[in-house]
Order: C-alpha cells, then sequence, then structure tokens
C-alpha cells in the first residue's frame, strides 16, 4: 500500500521512498525512513494536499508525493500476525499494542529486504547471460542484438534480501526510435526499480558509455557492471575503474557473466546503494552539456518544473534534455500540461538560439555534448595497449572467409545443407528408435486391455496421435543445437550482415534477417524480435514475411514426407523447401513495400566478435526449446488428438469397415466438406483434416496423420519407413506429397503467430490480411507444385 491511500487517523510504518534521485532526496531529508511511523492528521477540504505526522511533527504532501511512499498498514500488521510464524512465536504476555507494533516493524523490514533491480544495457553486452548465473534462470543467449525481446524476471535470495532482476531489451540508447527503447525507457520510469545495473561491455566502453550518461540524466540510482571484464584485460588495456566510477557518480563492478566472476561483490554493490549505507559510494552528477546547452536547459526546465505532478514522477532535467531533442513521447507527456504553450515557446526560442549559435541542430548538439564528456572521462582512466604493429584479431580472419564477396554466400548456403543433413541422417537413428518404442508400448498397452472404445482412445487415439509427433524430438533438437551454436558463436550477425544489401533492394534492411532466421526455430518469437528494427515500414513488412520462415513445427511434417518421398536426398528437398519459403518471403517483400510507407532510417548492425559457444549454454537452449516440444505434446496435441480420434470414432458403424467408419465419421464429413477447394491440389480428405489441424500448431497435422492412419487398421511393412511413412506412399502420389509440403510451408499460421502478429501490430485487420494472403499464396503455389510434379511423376 502507498501512503496516499490511508485515511484521516489510520497510522503505518515506511518501508521505501521511491521516486527519482532529487524528489526522493527530499522526502527522506524530511523524515520519510524505512522503519518509521507515520500518521493521516487531516485532508485538505480538496483532498490534496495531505498532513502526516512523523517522528514528533507534522508536514503535508501533495496526494501525488504521497504515492511515492510505500507503507505497512496496521491491518496488514494484524494479518501478518495470524500467518507469519515468526509473529506468532512472540511472548504471549505482550499486550495487544505491543505485538501490532512489533509485527508493523517486523512486516515493513521483511518488505525493505525485496528489492526490484533491472538490467540495463547495449544489446549483446552479456545481459542475460548475468541475470541467468545470477538468478538461475534459462534465458536465452545469443551472441547477437535482440535476443531479449521483452522483459523476463527472476527471483533469487542473497544473503537477507529476496531479489526481483529484470532483464530489458538490449538498447543503444533511451530515445523513442524503436519499440524496444520506448519499452526499455517506460519500464524504468513507470516501474521505478529500486536499483539499476548498468551492464557494460568492457570490450567497446565508448559506446557504451553513451546509454549511460542518459541513465544519469534520468537521476536513478545506478551500479555499473563491467561485464566482459576479462576481455579487456587480455587485450592488455587498463582501466581505473574507481576513479571512473566517481567521475559517473556511480560505482563501478568488473564482471565476468560467463564465469560468475564479480557477481557476488556486484551484488553486495546494489545492496550498498539501495540502503544508501555508504553515500560516498554513489552520487549524483549533471552531465556538462557545455555552457550554450546548459542555459537552454536552466531556461526551460523551469517551465517544465511548474507542473508538481510531474515533479514527483520523473527528473525535470531529463524531461528537459528530452523535450529539447523533440522527442515525440516526452512532447506527448508535457502535451497535458496547463502551460504548455509557454514551454513550447521557450523551447522553440532555444532551439534557434542554439541553430544559429552552434550552427548544429539541438539534438546533434546534445549527443556531441555527450560523447565529449564520455571521451574526457575515457581519457582520465583508461589507458588502450598499443602494440607495436595492429594485430589481426581471430574474429578479423575469420570475417575475411565468411564474409567474403564471394565465399559469403556459399558457405552460408553450405551451412544450412549441412544442417539439414545432419538432422536427416543422425536424427533418423534415434526416430526409428523411438518410432518401434512407440509401436511396442501401443502394443503392449493394447494387449492388457479389453476390446472397445476407450482401448482405441489409448491407443489409437493418445498413443498413436501423440506418439507420432514425439517421434520428431530428435530432430528438433538437432536443428536447435545447430541453431544455438550459429547464435552464441556471431556467425549470426555476419548472416545478417552479407544479406544486407539483398534485403535493402527488397524493401528492408540487414538487421531484418536475424528474425527471419528466428523464424526456423519458431515464428511468435522470430516476430516479437521485430522490436529492434527502428523502422516502421521494415518492421512490418518483417512480421508480415516471418510466417513463410519454416518453424520447428513444420520440420517433423517435411521430415516425414521428405523421408518417405525422397529417399535419395531428403536433406536436399528439405533445404529446397526452406529456401522456397525464403524466396516466397522476398517476393512478398517486394510487393509489401510498395503498400507500406514510411521514412527508412540507417542500418546499424553490431557485428560482435566471435566467442566459443559454452556446452553448458549449448545445452541449456536445446533443451530448453526440447522441453517446450514435449509440454506442448502433453497438452495441446495430446487434447487435439482425442478431439481428431473422437471425431473419426463416432457417429458408430459396428458393422462397416474401419476404413468406411472413417469416411462416414465426424471428422470424414468435415474433410470432405472442405475437399473441394483442396482437391485441385491432389490432396485426399485426410490430408484436408490435417491441414486444419494445423491452424492450431503445425505439430497437429502430423498427430491428425498418426490417429486416422491409425483408425484406418492397416499394416504398413516397408523398408526403414515408419508406419505412418509407409502408409502415405500407398495412398498419397508424389505430386501431391510434394504439393502438400509447399501448401504447410506457407498457408496460415498457427493460432499463437496470428496472435503475436495482432499483438505486434496493434492491429486486428493487418493480421486477418496476412493470414488471407498466406492461404491464397499457399493455394497457389501448391497448386503449381502439383501440376509441375505430375510432369515428372505421373500417377
Amino acid at each position: 500500500m502507498v501512503l496516499s491511500e490511508l485515511q484521516t487517523g489510520e497510522k503505518a510504518v515506511i518501508v521505501r521512498v521511491h521516486g527519482h534521485g532529487s524528489f526522493r532526496k527530499r522526502l527522506i531529508e524530511m523524515g520519510f525512513i524505512q522503519g518509521k511511523e507515520v500518521r493521516v492528521i487531516l485532508n485538505a477540504p480538496l483532498k490534496d494536499p495531505i498532513e502526516y505526522e512523523i517522528i514528533g511533527y507534522k508536514v503535508s504532501l501533495r496526494r501525488e508525493e504521497a504515492k511515492q511512499i510505500e507503507v505497512v498498514t496496521e491491518q496488514e500488521a494484524r494479518e501478518a500476525l495470524v500467518s507469519d510464524e515468526h509473529l506468532q512465536a512472540l511472548p504471549g504476555d505482550l499486550e495487544e499494542a505491543q505485538r501490532l507494533e512489533r509485527a508493523l516493524e517486523h512486516v515493513a523490514q521483511e518488505r525493505s529486504h525485496n528489492i526490484r533491480v533491472a538490467l540495463v544495457g547495449n544489446p549483446n553486452c552479456g545481459k542475460t547471460s548475468l541475470f541467468n548465473i545470477a538468478s538461475g534462470a534459462h534465458e536465452h543467449v545469443g551472441n547477437y542484438s535482440g535476443v531479449t525481446v521483452d522483459a523476463k524476471e527472476g527471483h533469487f535470495k542473497y544473503k537477507d534480501y529476496d531479489i526481483t532482476l529484470v532483464d530489458l531489451p538490449g538498447t543503444y540508447s533511451l530515445s523513442a526510435y524503436s519499440p524496444e527503447e520506448l519499452y526499455v525507457r517506460k519500464n524504468l520510469l513507470e516501474t521505478m526499480p529500486d536499483v539499476v545495473v548498468n551492464v557494460v561491455d568492457a570490450s567497446n566502453i565508448e559506446r557504451n558509455l553513451y546509454l549511460t550518461t542518459q541513465l544519469i540524466d534520468m537521476n536513478l540510482r545506478v551500479v555499473m557492471a563491467l561485464n566482459m571484464y576479462d576481455e579487456l584485460r587480455h587485450k592488455g588495456d587498463k582501466l581505473d575503474v574507481k576513479q571512473l566510477g566517481y567521475l559517473l557518480g556511480m560505482p563501478v563492478c568488473p564482471t565476468v557473466s560467463r564465469t560468475g566472476e564479480g557477481i557476488p561483490e556486484l551484488f553486495d554493490t546494489v545492496i550498498k546503494v539501495y540502503e544508501n549505507a555508504d553515500p560516498k559510494l554513489a552520487r549524483h552528477i549533471h552531465i556538462n552539456h557545455g555552457a550554450e546547452i546548459e542555459q537552454s536547459i536552466k531556461t526551460v526546465q523551469p517551465f517544465i518544473a511548474f507542473n508538481e505532478d510531474l515533479k514527483a514522477r520523473f527528473s525535470t532535467r531529463y524531461l528537459t534534455i528530452k523535450y529539447l531533442e523533440n522527442d515525440k513521447d516526452i512532447e506527448n507527456l508535457l502535451s497535458a500540461c496547463s502551460n504548455i504553450q509557454d514551454i513550447r515557446d521557450a523551447r522553440a526560442d532555444e532551439q534557434q538560439r542554439i541553430q544559429g549559435l552552434l550552427d548544429t541542430n539541438m539534438e546533434s548538439a546534445i549527443v556531441d555534448a555527450k560523447y565529449a564528456f564520455i571521451q574526457g572521462a575515457l581519457a582520465e582512466t583508461y589507458e588502450k595497449y598499443q602494440a607495436e604493429r595492429p594485430r589481426r584479431t581471430i574474429t578479423d580472419k575469420i570475417d575475411a572467409i565468411v564474409t567474403n564477396q564471394w565465399m559469403a554466400f556459399p558457405i552460408f548456403v553450405l551451412l544450412l545443407w549441412f544442417i539439414f543433413w545432419a538432422t536427416f541422417t543422425v536424427g533418423q537413428y534415434p526416430m526409428d528408435w523411438i518410432d518401434a518404442l512407440v509401436g511396442w508400448f501401443g502394443d503392449w498397452v493394447g494387449g492388457f486391455m479389453k476390446e472397445g472404445w476407450f482401448k482405441d482412445l489409448v491407443v489409437d487415439g493418445i498413443i498413436a496421435g501423440v506418439g507420432s509427433v514425439l517421434v520428431f524430438l530428435p530432430n528438433i533438437l538437432i536443428l536447435y543445437f545447430f541453431i544455438s551454436i550459429m547464435e552464441d558463436s556471431g556467425y549470426m550477425a555476419r548472416a545478417a550482415f552479407i544479406v544486407d544489401k539483398l534485403m535493402h533492394r527488397i524493401g528492408l534492411h540487414g538487421k531484418s534477417f536475424i528474425p527471419m532466421v528466428m523464424g526456423f526455430g519458431c515464428n511468435v518469437p522470430a516476430i516479437m524480435a521485430t522490436r529492434s528494427i527502428e523502422s516502421r515500414k521494415s518492421r512490418l513488412i518483417t512480421i508480415a514475411i516471418i510466417p513463410f520462415m519454416s518453424c520447428a513445427g513444420r520440420l517433423p511434417i517435411f521430415v516425414l514426407f521428405a523421408g518417405a518421398f525422397f529417399p535419395g536426398n531428403p536433406a536436399t528437398a528439405l533445404l529446397l523447401i526452406y529456401l522456397l519459403g525464403v524466396l516466397m518471403a522476398i517476393l512478398s517483400a517486394l510487393v509489401l513495400s510498395h503498400f507500406v510507407k514510411d521514412d527508412d532510417l540507417p542500418f546499424v548492425m553490431e557485428l560482435p566478435p566471435y566467442r566459443v559457444p559454452t556446452a553448458r549454454a549449448i545445452g541449456r537452449h536445446t533443451w530448453e526449446k526440447g522441453k517446450q516440444y514435449l509440454e506442448k505434446m502433453a497438452t495441446t496435441i495430446l487434447i487435439f488428438s482425442v478431439v481428431i480420434w473422437a471425431l473419426g470414432y463416432f457417429p458408430r458403424h459396428p458393422e462397416a469397415s474401419k476404413a468406411y467408419q472413417q469416411e462416414h465419421s465426424y471428422i470424414g464429413m468435415v474433410g470432405k466438406a472442405i475437399e473441394p477447394a483442396l482437391e485441385p491440389l491432389g490432396f485426399n480428405w485426410k490430408m484436408d483434416v490435417g491441414l486444419l489441424a494445423g491452424i492450431g500448431a503445425k505439430e497437429l497435422v502430423i498427430s491428425t496423420m498418426g490417429v486416422t492412419y491409425a483408425q484406418e487398421g492397416t499394416t504398413y511393412e516397408e523398408g526403414d519407413d515408419t508406419a505412418l511413412q509407409a502408409a502415405l506412399k500407398a495412398t498419397v502420389p508424389t505430386a501431391a506429397a510434394l504439393a502438400f509440403m509447399v501448401f504447410v510451408l506457407l498457408y496460415f499460421p498457427c493460432i499463437a503467430t496470428f496472435t503475436a502478429i495482432k499483438n505486434e501490430t496493434g492491429s486486428w485487420r493487418w493480421a486477418l490480411v496476412l493470414c488471407l494472403y498466406t492461404i491464397l499464396v499457399a493455394w497457389l503455389c501448391a497448386f503449381a507444385a502439383f501440376r509441375l510434379g505430375l510432369l515428372v511423376w505421373p500417377v
């Protein structure tokens, strides 16, 4: 509860004071500190301000200010007396008032030891690695920008403190150019963490410190984690960490997230800053932007500070700086101010003055001033190792090959082919073992059960349905294993770099390629990853084409059909189907670029140094994806398998054959109803039903076929093929199988992807149009594939 919610006469104990630096400092100086008792004396006639009594004297606060003070009420203390074991152990001879006082102190102390810490830093600075090692979480870590696409929370206990660690998306600044920048800024301003840990890449300090200067402007309590400090030492560079911290007004803690070095010391410092245990440890500084810009800040700031509600929630100096920079989000915030016209006039005058004096606009002048401050701080603290001659690093040597003008694309395509070859060749062995195990398990379970609907449900519905998807778990794990290596090593960023020119020709940026490649794993996080794309046009087009990237849910379908119908070259067939998805994405981007209009922003893509992926990180990433696949089988796929079985089992035709039963069941009716639309593609009604189920999740295509063909009751024996592969080969022409693969690749994305498109674009209309577009493209391409296939494989 916050102080403003107390009624007249009620009392409480203070837990913590929120708010930015100067505002928070003023409240603390007035006596509003943790553990002090405060009582509401009276409310003003208009309910604002409110008079309080604290440490023996009376003080009035505006309601907006009182909202920033977190308290424990007597009612909460009474509830704790009943539920808290520690309080239940209080001596029985204590009076009620004493018990209540002890409870207030205890709950206030307990809650004051709950700390919310936000991790803020540039992309690829090691934030998520630090988050994982500190909190024990298992978030994905990749050696390229844009891995974290939303705030992730981890909870852990450190000494006597319960720490909530928030991993915010990587961002180069706190401007409002991209959704990620805006998201991080809103999180810091509105959620107001107790302490911000600014994670800085020690191997690239100057660029990383620009974000630090903006955090200083926001007047937050900041601790710097100078991460990857081992790389700085390895290069022979020297840094006076203590002096740098003094110049920045914040403690600086060297860390190595990969090994855990410095992490305990980091959180010891976080606690000291939170408790204000050492006033010399952190101090608020004002970055000097030069005499002329500082004059502009001093001129405009009083007009903004005139609005008391803003002073309680934000640093008015920060608001002034961003407003002078023409920040649209801050302009919207200030538009509600009663004196907005005065604020606008003051800004216009100052911007005109700076343009005349410095011959540059205000935003550029402020950026230049910040970098001048950074360079000055590093000149006093940082000494770069000077080798006798510039050495070519390992990264330089590798890049000379993998980004070479003539070799880059062949290497990339060859690498993809190798991944698909390994997915088939290595994955075939465990795939056969699991298939045999599922078949044996179904027979074993069926041997214990009486004939009837329940046995059919268990054997044909659950085991056959879920088992048909479980078979492809090894292929999924292998694919994610290689994707993880590409991400963690830094090669993924190079892939974006080498296709940048091609992406520009279709109206996109090289940065759009990262979400596209992520789409090979899952379309949902890939669509979320588009937040790192600054250009609205590129972001919307990238979202539109990601569904053409073949996700891991489609992989089992392609493995099933490629293994059955193209046994001589399954890896090549799989590579071609993936490349078809990329081709359709490119063509779609060319079309959409003529309809989506927006100003393009320059392509900025970091090329991080190559790093050897750790076995632990790769194993964890691969297992997390495998676990998600298993969880989906235990929930969505299991439920849909039972539903599909029931639709194929009822209404009953006891005397008829299983094939007749299937065709005249509910599922047969559904298949027959949509058959005319898909018959020109060579599909039978069972394939149609599988496609319909795939709207929920693409894995359901396989489980549906597993159920429908299992209920058919035919036994197939054909070499190394699985039972389902043999059944398909016996009933489906090769040309139709090719068309089916093309249709699955291109048609309606799953419900989860559809929802992600709506959420990221903020438009149901955009999501619906994209879904209709993908269905149309899928039908036309599958029709063409079927007709061309008949020329090669006549029925």
